[in-house]
């Protein structure tokens, strides 16, 4: 055999285990090489089927498949480098000249390397995932306040599951945690429908319910008697630095607990979880999954308080995770409301665009990012069930409702009217979307027998905020789809 043939006869056991074994003269070993390959891509093939069905995603993201996973691909990694070997041995490489011997046997040790390659590079990524997963979710047994996960039902018989989402300002210049995106996303279990409520920054004298340490601390609201102060994003912060406030709560977990507390109330709704992303770590996890597509109202200057770094055009836009980081947040020729408007659909986008498979296929660099910039308070034990409402989420009616001027004062907030307004856009969330095309009769087949009448689809109309108006306004204090405000 020629140096080429052994070589290529090596190559090809790489990819069809057993055809250097039959090659060489050895059909058992060559044909029991063949069947374990024939059982390992059968059994591969039905458990990506089952993992495909509904109900199993979550399953891949329990620590224990990811462990799993990981010591998979590193027995494949060995298999392979010995199969190769192997391969190359029973062709009877001393047969050759000494130089065919060097050179054979160069090419089959870079053969090995490389067939050794995409499973450490599979392991790798495994491992990443679970060394994630494990630093922003803490498990269970280590909160001690924390409620159990039981498997068979994670929800603890919920039709609703509460988050509040926070978005925290880590510029460099200030001190402690500013919450100033802050949207609470209250998910349908059964159905994945979503209802978002966006709160202002600057919501004043927020109550606390009355049995709680803050709630004795401002019975008549935070820092009522501060005509000008007492602001929401202030709550987060105070707590922290209180701590005898709440004795019984960790260093770190004060902060969540009042701001779940304060909102909670506000909006009659018990918050389940929250988590926090430093809003400078969006823009890393934007550029992560490779920027958002937005539909930008009006121009938006930002940088400075006269928008000198920069303007975002209007029009169809998609946006780098610097631009969508402004665009959220510049109030730059605008005001807080504008922003929150301009958060929501951002948030919006993240969750539309952010698909499995992209999120797969970046999975490495999202979870660096995830991993130094977010916190929660969401246990491990309940990813795989978070994991699967996400997936419902992504396909379901998403409402959202903003608590803005005119029809919500911040200053003189009516608790009851916030309270009314929540409890009618939660059942708004579950109603079915609205078309956006009508079907009309065309004249003439109405009535004729065997014929169908033929729909005629009308355009639908979208309304554009002027650019003195608040962008994707509610109006009159309803909630309206996403799909509707932001132009999805």
């Amino acid at each position: 055999m020629t140096v080429g043939a052994l070589i290529g006869w090596t190559a090809l056991s790489a990819l069809l285990p057993g055809a250097a074994h039959l090659r060489a003269g050895h059909r058992r070993t060559g044909y029991i090489l063949l069947t374990i390959f024939g059982a390992l891509l059968l059994a591969a093939l039905v458990g990506a089927l089952v993992l495909s069905g509904d109900g199993n995603a979550g399953f891949v993201a329990r620590d224990s498949t990811l462990m799993t996973g990981a010591v998979l691909a590193i027995v494949g990694a060995i298999a392979w480098f010995l199969l190769v070997l192997f391969s190359y041995v029973s062709l009877g490489p001393d047969r050759l000249s000494g130089r065919g011997q060097i050179v054979s046997g160069i090419a089959v040790g870079v053969l090995c390397v490389s067939v050794m390659a995409p499973f450490a590079l599979t392991a790798s990524t495994v491992l990443t995932v679970k060394d994630a997963a494990n630093s922003i979710f803490e498990s269970a047994s280590a909160n001690p306040t924390a409620a159990p996960v039981k498997h068979e039902d994670p929800w603890g018989g919920r039709k609703r599951v509460n988050f509040l989402l926070v978005g925290g300002d880590g510029a460099g210049n200030r001190e402690g945690v500013r919450t100033d995106s802050m949207t609470m996303a209250s998910v349908h279990v059964a159905t994945g429908n979503t209802a978002m409520f966006s709160l202002p920054r600057n919501l004043q004298h927020v109550r606390f319910p009355p049995n709680t340490p803050l709630g004795k601390r401002f019975p008549d609201g935070f820092m009522r008697e501060l005509p000008n102060g007492g602001l929401l994003n202030e709550v987060w912060q105070y707590a922290e630095d209180h701590p005898e406030l709440m004795p019984d709560v960790k260093d770190g977990h004060r902060g969540p607990r009042a701001l779940m507390e304060a909102i909670g109330y506000t909006l009659n709704l018990k918050i389940d979880y929250y988590a926090l992303v430093n809003m400078f770590g969006f823009a890393h996890l934007v550029d992560a999954i490779g920027g958002l597509r937005i539909r930008v109202e009006s121009d938006v200057p930002w940088g400075g308080l006269y928008g000198t770094a920069g303007t975002i055009k209007a029009g169809y836009r998609k946006l780098t995770g610097e631009e969508a980081l402004w665009y959220g947040r510049s109030r730059v020729g605008s005001d807080d409301f504008s922003r929150m408007a301009r958060q929501r659909c951002v948030i919006g986008a993240f969750t539309q665009q952010a698909t499995p498979s992209v999120v797969l296929t970046n999975f490495v660099k999202i979870a660096n990012v995830a991993k130094k910039m977010a916190k929660t308070d969401i246990p491990r034990e309940l990813l795989e069930h978070i994991t699967e409402l996400g997936l419902k989420v992504k396909d379901a009616r998403i409402v959202s409702l903003q608590f803005v001027p005119p029809e919500f004062y911040t200053g003189s907030p009516d608790w009851q009217k916030i309270r009314a307004a929540t409890a009618r856009t939660l059942r708004q969330s579950l109603q079915p979307a609205r078309r956006p095309l009508a079907a009309t009769a065309s004249p003439g087949t109405s009535g004729t027998s065997g014929s169908t009448p033929t729909a005629t689809p009308k355009p639908s109309r979208t309304a554009v905020a002027k650019p003195s108006q608040t962008p994707t306004p509610n109006g009159k204090g309803e909630a309206a789809s996403l799909d509707e405000l932001c132009g999805f």
